[in-house]
């Protein structure tokens, strides 16, 4: 993980473009409105200070669907985190399952050993009680709270909340109240299991991030983004309120930050703003003008606030947006197209966003429609010269195909939902269009032999499926339009022809694609990996859990643990997507407590209310 300090006294500064400047009188004309906030540094580098501390607390699920290699990373990047910070920050560390453990007292980053040792004790346990590990680390945040550091809550998990405050309206109101309190709540789901809409949901009331972690080897990167942003806060809690003018007839705010409208007048928590990283805010205006010259169309307050020794000081700026009315023959024909190519971002996010919406109601047609419609616009757009939107026409008719044919999985859902979060609210290349699930190459035709054809290879690049030339005389390192329906990891291909993009930055394939088999390799099934079906088969039984096969991983098994009830130890299943109140028919002679245990499967008894424990157990070893 690499982490990179900035130095001097930010504030921040506040630019604005017109997608058109000349707007023509007498009929309705369409203008986006791109809102760049980002650092204006005030001080020479000879007068620098350093970095503001931070008031961190990093709460972990325990819970035992995170046993294995998901804690295993987890605790991997839980140290490293701490190795970043300083003996000026202050971090707490909390761990939850169904009960909540600080680990690590709010304490200065002075004994780095001392809290790595303490991160690597973490085991895996029972059910999920988010909410309590979350409130627990919000406490002790707000207990060191001061407006002279950066104050935030890391929330990391990988399942459903299940036990204590599960309600997801109510965890977002919470989370907006400790915003509201100068706390700020970042969310990082891990894996396929966890409820992406709470996440989403805390990260934007709570001011603070979101980050959808695929898999395990993502989550350092992914911490070290969030450091880097969190090491260069150059302006907190920034709203901004638009009033439009009489000549705007509609206001759509495209930018995916929370939004109140009241009277006409459009207020966006926007929140902390990086040095590193401009926040930017996209709105349409439909604008109507009367009659030639300067055309006022909205004012733009916006307030934030700038830590500084012994408290904060609050800045309330303004801007004063306004174009120029004209004759019809006058008027702007093409957009500015840096303003147009931030609009098509933010309008992607949101059509992503709605078809999720759409597709939660079984309209999947109706959305896979939306977003074959946004893809056919880029293809004959001038923005498809660009790699980036060259891969979102790729991504767009992969997810409308998807959608056109029912294929509606959590997977997909997260991918669509973390696209969306990340095009509205940041403008990180390296956050953009993540997402490796989906494709399979098992429908190509197959070669032995590369003949006359260019050999291609796809690989995992930052949470992102990317397509390389390995033919000799291309450039490598270079991005490659390939249909994102048949992208799979490790897979190389064959095609006819290879040629640069109009501007020569990437590449794009012409004729047929076929998949290359190396000496030993065989095609596998489409559709990735699936659960076993339902078993009659009785869990084996040794005489005691010491006698009992091991594992290190989960893999599609089911985790079960045994829990004191009175006198007696019941078992419980502890996997996301199972009742954890349940009883589950579980052997006697292999019930210890402190032990996870990973079934073949569970199913639901015949009578219902309760489950069955079928084929082999295994102890899991952590």
């Amino acid at each position: 993980m690499q982490w990179t300090t900035f130095w001097g006294d930010f504030a921040v500064r506040a630019t604005h473009a017109l997608s058109h400047g000349a707007i023509a009188t007498g009929e309705a004309t369409t203008v986006s409105l791109v809102i760049r906030f980002g650092a204006d540094e005030k001080k020479d580098k000879s007068d620098a200070t350093p970095r503001r501390p931070l008031n961190l607390s990093l709460v972990l699920d325990r819970s035992g669907s995170m046993g294995g290699t998901p804690l295993r990373q987890a605790i991997k990047s839980a140290k490293a985190l701490v190795d970043e910070l300083s003996e000026k920050d202050r971090l707490s560390v909390v761990t939850f399952d169904d009960e909540i453990d600080t680990l690590v007292a709010p304490t200065f980053v002075t004994d780095k050993a001392a809290i790595r040792g303490a991160i690597d004790r973490v085991r895996a346990g029972g059910t999920t009680n988010l909410c309590g590990g979350w409130e627990a680390g919000g406490k002790h945040v707000e207990k060191h709270f001061s407006q002279e550091q950066v104050n935030r809550v890391l929330l990391l998990t990988d399942g459903h909340a299940n036990v204590g405050t599960t309600d997801t309206p109510t965890l977002v109101k919470l989370a907006q109240q400790k915003a509201g309190s100068g706390v700020a709540t970042t969310t990082l789901g891990f894996g396929t299991s966890f409820n992406e809409d709470l996440l989403i949901g805390m990260a934007r009331a709570g001011e603070g991030n979101y980050y959808y972690i695929e898999s395990h080897e993502d989550l350092s990167q992914v911490f070290g983004i969030e450091l880097e942003g969190l090491s260069s806060v150059c302006g907190q809690n920034l709203q901004v309120t638009i009033t439009p003018q009489p000549a705007v007839s509609a206001v759509d705010v495209l930018s995916l930050y929370r939004t109140q409208e009241s009277a006409g007048t459009y207020t966006v928590t926007v929140g902390d703003v990086y040095a590193i990283e401009d926040k930017i805010l996209v709105i349409d205006l439909v604008v109507k003008p009367s009659a030639i010259g300067v055309l006022p169309l909205a004012t733009v307050a916006f307030s934030y606030r700038v830590p500084e020794s012994g408290g904060a000081r609050e800045v309330n700026d303004q801007l004063t947006i306004q174009g120029q009315a004209v004759d019809k023959a006058d008027a702007s024909a093409t957009p500015d197209p840096v303003v147009a190519a931030e609009a098509i971002r933010r309008r992607i996010a949101k059509a992503k966003e709605q078809a999720v919406e759409l597709a939660d109601k079984n309209q999947h047609k109706e959305a896979a429609a939306k977003l074959e419609l946004l893809a056919e616009q880029l293809r004959n757009s001038p923005l498809a010269n660009q790699f980036e939107f060259a891969e979102e026409v790729e991504l767009l008719s992969h997810f409308a195909e998807r959608l056109g044919k029912g294929s509606f999985d959590s997977v997909l859902r997260k991918e669509l939902r973390d696209q969306s979060y990340q095009a509205g609210t940041r403008s990180r290349g390296d956050l953009a269009q993540r997402g490796t699930a989906g494709g399979s190459a098992a429908s190509l035709p197959t070669v032995t032999e590369p003949g006359t054809g260019i050999t291609l290879r796809c690989e995992k690049v930052s949470g992102k499926l990317r397509i390389r030339v390995t033919a000799d005389g291309f450039d490598p390192t270079k991005n490659v339009q390939f249909p994102r329906a048949i992208r799979e990891e490790g897979v190389t291909y064959l095609v006819d022809q290879v040629l640069p993009s109009h501007d020569g930055s990437f590449y794009r394939v012409q004729g047929t694609i076929r998949r290359l088999l190396r000496p030993g390799e065989t095609v596998g099934k489409s559709g990735g990996s699936s659960r076993k079906a339902s078993s009659s088969k009785a869990a084996k039984v040794p005489a005691t859990a010491a006698d009992l096969p091991t594992c290190t991983e989960i893999g599609t098994g089911v985790l079960v643990q045994c829990v004191p009830e009175g006198k007696k130890l019941r078992a419980r299943v502890v996997s996301d997507g199972y009742n954890p109140n349940w009883n589950i028919r579980f052997p006697r002679s292999i019930r210890e407590l402190g032990i996870l245990y990973v079934c073949d499967e569970v199913v639901e008894a015949s009578a219902g209310g309760s489950y069955v424990a079928t084929g082999e157990i295994k102890r899991l070893i952590q």
